[in-house]
């Protein structure tokens, strides 16, 4: 594994990529720039940004064909970051890919439910290269959604498909089998960070505890209040913590009546950072707004390379999807400052 004084060679490689791939990273006026654009000028506008592949996804106005190709930018990235890597570094960030896998594995879930045809369910499939662990040529091919579990039970995710099924088993709701895949993951990424936590010390935590911190309130006040959850079932999908929210604490908000109650019941300092907002996307919001900022300080702090390397990946995909906000809004017709409005409400992969 890689800490702050391991493997000298491995960090000044990486810590030089890291910082030379943070000039890709956009400012605000990049983005008014490029909402500001005519469509003439748009290809060119990304191509100089050094996206030429979402000017192809532009011209194309394929939605699912512009996912795909933000996603594939990510991968290459980190392909090129994983590439001095070892042990719980390397694990860390290839299991980090792995949302988007696990998105393609509620895609199938959900074309078998609605009996979808085999070509149409692979081709809104994201192609995951050479870090794909899912056999979606066999997959696609399941009789039903009984035979597909069974043969997702029996590969790479076995243990997160394992408890998702159960819960859908109990509910029969499709929105219970995502969630519980969500939370799944997102536990299986909070083991992993575990030993980085170790070895690469405050930095890697803050950035841990900013995103599980996040999903984890967020989740609980959509699944209370937006679809009518009870406690106990909420409670069940978030994800185990023992960060600024630990598990204890959710418990007890899980348990309140209101948004109101539950944003007044959090600690100190989140209340704080949270004051005045009571709408559940605005604290989506405000809570990413506050994971760029750590990931921001983290990026250009002298942390140890792999704290590094993750806030750029953190901060590299919010910006790719801030750049696919733009462009869905100008596919739609949107205003400038309805565009600009969108851009604080991007979701993240997973919420």
């Amino acid at each position: 594994m890689i800490s702050a004084n391991q493997a000298p060679d491995v960090s000044a490689y990486l810590n030089t990529r890291v910082s030379l791939y943070s000039g890709r990273l956009w400012q605000e006026g990049d983005f008014n720039a490029l909402i500001r654009s005519p469509d003439a000028e748009m290809a060119d506008a990304l191509a100089e940004r050094g996206l030429p592949q979402l000017a192809a996804g532009y011209s194309n106005q394929d939605p699912i064909s512009l996912e795909q190709r933000i996603i594939a930018e990510i991968l290459a990235e980190t392909r090129v970051l994983i590439r001095p890597l070892t042990g719980d570094a390397r694990n860390f960030l290839i299991y980090w890919t792995e949302r988007f896998e696990i998105s393609n594995l509620k895609t199938l879930l959900r074309g078998k439910m609605t009996g979808e045809k085999p070509a149409a369910l692979l081709a809104r499939l994201t192609p995951m290269g050479a870090f794909g662990r899912l056999d979606v040529q066999d997959l696609v091919h399941a009789e039903d959604v009984t035979e597909l579990l069974r043969r997702l039970e029996a590969g790479s995710y076995a243990g997160i498909v394992r408890q998702a099924r159960r819960a859908f088993e109990d509910s029969h709701d499709p929105f219970i089998l995502d969630a519980a895949l969500d939370r799944g993951y997102y536990e299986g990424l909070a083991r992993r960070a575990q030993p980085l936590e170790n070895t690469a010390g405050t930095a890697f935590r803050r950035l841990m505890g900013s995103l599980i911190d996040r999903i984890n309130l967020v989740w609980l006040l959509r699944y209370r209040f937006n679809y009518n959850l009870p406690p106990a079932q909420v409670y069940f999908l978030l994800v185990a913590s023992h960060y600024g929210l630990p598990s204890s604490r959710l418990r007890q908000l899980a348990a309140l009546g209101s948004v109101e109650e539950i944003l007044a019941a959090l600690p100190d300092g989140l209340r704080r950072d949270l004051d005045g907002i009571m709408e559940i996307p605005l604290v989506f919001a405000r809570m990413d707004r506050m994971a760029s900022d750590v990931a921001f300080k983290v990026l250009h702090s002298g942390a140890p390379a792999i704290a590094r390397a993750f806030a750029y990946l953190i901060l590299r995909e919010r910006d790719l999807r801030s750049v696919r906000a733009v462009l869905r809004g100008r596919h739609l017709g949107l205003s400038t400052g309805d565009i600009q409005q969108a851009l604080y409400r991007v979701p993240e992969g997973g919420l």
